[in-house]
C-alpha cells in the first residue's frame, strides 16, 4: 500500500453505530472516510487501553469491501498501529488471526448476511467482543477532538493454511460421509475446497463456490428457506448425508438433513449438546430467546444447564466467558465452541464438529433429529419497519401483554408463553427490522399465536401477514 492517501476523519451517521458492529449502506451512510475514521478511532482506543496496538484486519468478498478495507488499514496505521492485513476471507479467519498472531485487536470488513448494498465492520478487542457502548464511544473521540496522528505500519500476512490446519485439528471421520456444501458465493468459498479436500473419508459436492459480491445464485443467509433451495436439491439429487450452508462472511451455519429437510440451529444444537454433555459435568449451554422450548427441555434431560440469553453473537460470546460455557448458539446459526476451540463463531468449525458427530452415529441425520419432540413453528421471520420506531413498537406490545395473564420473558424484546405455546417479538440490532417467531405443539395453536402477533403489530400501526 502506498504511503499517501486522501481519506478524511468524518462524524459517523448515528444509524451505522449498531449494537454489535458498525453497518450501513455504502454510498449512503458508509464510505471510505467512514472506514478511515473507524481505523483512527478504534486504533487509538486500543492503544489507550493496552498501551500497544497490533491489529489484524480482513475483509469479505463484497464488491465494496476492498476499498473500505484499504481505507480502514490506513486509518489504523495513522493511529500508530501495526496493522496485519490477512486479506480476503471469512470473518472467523480474522478472529483466528487475532489469537494465532497474538494481536491486540481485530477488525473485519463485512456486510455479513445483509443485502449487497450494505457493508460494515466487526471488531474484537483483546479477545473480547467490542460492542454496545464501546462502539458509541468512537464518536466521542471525534467530538472531543482528541485523535492523534501517529504513523504505524501495514504488513501483509497470509494465514490461510494455518486457519485450515487449525479447523481440521482433531476432526476425523469414522465412516465415509457424502457432503454438499454451499458458501453462497460468500467469503467461506476462499477455503472451502481445500478444507473439503483435506477432510479424510469424505465425498464432497460444492455449489456456489466462487466468491462473488453480486451473490448471483441466492442471498447468503441460511435462515431464509428460499436461500436453501439449491442446497436441498444438491443433497437430494446426489443422495448426500448432509448439506452445509454458510452466510456471506462464514460465521453462521445452515444445515440440511439427508432427506432434504431444513435443520434449524436449535435442532442441530441438541446433537452438539449431547456430545458436550458427555465431556463436561452439568455444562452451561447458552441459547438465545428465539430458540425452541424443546431445546431447553431436552438439554436439561441430557444433564446440561441451558441458559436463555438475549440475541446477539457479541453478548453471547461474553456470557460464555463469564459462565465458562463450552458451547453456545443462537437461532440465526451463530454457534460458538469453547470446547477444544476459542469461543467465537466459526461456521466451518461447527460444521466439521457436526460431521464428526454424524460419522460416529449409527443413524442418519434425519433420524437423529426426529428423536426429539416435534413442534409446529414459524421460521425466524424478519420484516422492515421504521428504524426510529422499532424499539418503541416492542415496548408498546410488552405493555399491552402485561395487562393479560400470559407469561413474559423480556431479556430481549418480548417472549410470551401461553396455553398455545410461545412467541417472540424483538427489534433487530443490526437492521431496521422486527424479528418474530412462534412455536406450538399443534397446528391450530400455531395459528392462534400468529394471529396474536399480527393483532399486536396492527395495534402498533404495522400491518404484516405471516405465511405458515
Amino acid at each position: 500500500m502506498e504511503q499517501e492517501h486522501k481519506y478524511l476523519i468524518e462524524n459517523f451517521d448515528k444509524e451505522v453505530l449498531r449494537e454489535y458492529d458498525i453497518r450501513g449502506i455504502v454510498g449512503q451512510n458508509i464510505n471510505e472516510n467512514t472506514a478511515y475514521t473507524i481505523g483512527r478511532t478504534f486504533g487509538q482506543t486500543v492503544k489507550s487501553k493496552l498501551n500497544s496496538n497490533t491489529i489484524v484486519t480482513g475483509c469479505d468478498g463484497r464488491l465494496t469491501s476492498p476499498l473500505l478495507h484499504k481505507a480502514l488499514c490506513y486509518g489504523l496505521r495513522d493511529s500508530g498501529a501495526k496493522v496485519i492485513n490477512i486479506g480476503m476471507g471469512p470473518t472467523p479467519m480474522t478472529y483466528f488471526a487475532h489469537y494465532h498472531l497474538k494481536a491486540d485487536a481485530a477488525v473485519m470488513v463485512t456486510g455479513s448476511h445483509n443485502p449487497s448494498e450494505y457493508n460494515g465492520f466487526k471488531m474484537v478487542f483483546d479477545k473480547h467482543s467490542f460492542f454496545a457502548e464501546d462502539i458509541q464511544n468512537l464518536q466521542k473521540l471525534i467530538d472531543n477532538d482528541s485523535l492523534e496522528l501517529k504513523i504505524g505500519e501495514i504488513i501483509n500476512n497470509d494465514i490461510t493454511q494455518d486457519y485450515i490446519r487449525r479447523n481440521l485439528l482433531n476432526i476425523n471421520l469414522k465412516k465415509k460421509l457424502k457432503i454438499a456444501w454451499d458458501p453462497g458465493n460468500g467469503a467461506m468459498g476462499t477455503v472451502m475446497k481445500e478444507i473439503s479436500e483435506k477432510l479424510t473419508n469424505s465425498e464432497n459436492i460444492i455449489i456456489n463456490e466462487d466468491v462473488d459480491g453480486n451473490f448471483p445464485n441466492h442471498h447468503p443467509d441460511p435462515t431464509v428457506p428460499k436461500n436453501m433451495e439449491q442446497l436441498i436439491a444438491a443433497v437430494v439429487s446426489n443422495k448426500c448425508d448432509v448439506g452445509l450452508a454458510f452466510d456471506g462472511d462464514g460465521d453462521r451455519l445452515g444445515v440440511i438433513d439427508n432427506l432434504g429437510n431444513l435443520v434449524w440451529a436449535d435442532q442441530y444444537m441438541l446433537l452438539l449438546c449431547e456430545e458436550i454433555s458427555k465431556l463436561y459435568d452439568n455444562p452451561k449451554i447458552i441459547m438465545d430467546v428465539k430458540c425452541s422450548k424443546v431445546f431447553f427441555d431436552e438439554a436439561k434431560k441430557m444433564g446440561c444447564e441451558p441458559v436463555m440469553s438475549r440475541t446477539g453473537h457479541s453478548p453471547i460470546k461474553e456470557k460464555m466467558k463469564e459462565l465458562k460455557s463450552p458451547l453456545s448458539g443462537e437461532m440465526s446459526g451463530h454457534v460458538c465452541y469453547g470446547d477444544d476451540f476459542y469461543g467465537y463463531d466459526d461456521a466451518m468449525y461447527v460444521g466439521l464438529r457436526l460431521l464428526r458427530l454424524l460419522s460416529n452415529a449409527n443413524l442418519p441425520l434425519s433420524d437423529l433429529i426426529s428423536a426429539y419432540p416435534n413442534t409446529y413453528s414459524t421460521p425466524e421471520t424478519r420484516f422492515d419497519v421504521d428504524e426510529s420506531k422499532k424499539f418503541a413498537i416492542i415496548e408498546e406490545v410488552k405493555n399491552r401483554i402485561k395487562e393479560t395473564d400470559q407469561k413474559i420473558i423480556d431479556i430481549d424484546g418480548v417472549r410470551v408463553e401461553n396455553e398455545y405455546g410461545w412467541f417472540l417479538m424483538r427489534a433487530s440490532n443490526t437492521q431496521n427490522q422486527l424479528t418474530c417467531r412462534a412455536e406450538s405443539t399443534t397446528k391450530d395453536g400455531l395459528h392462534e399465536l400468529v394471529k396474536t402477533i399480527e393483532d399486536q403489530l396492527s395495534l402498533s400501526g404495522v400491518n404484516y401477514k405471516f405465511t405458515i
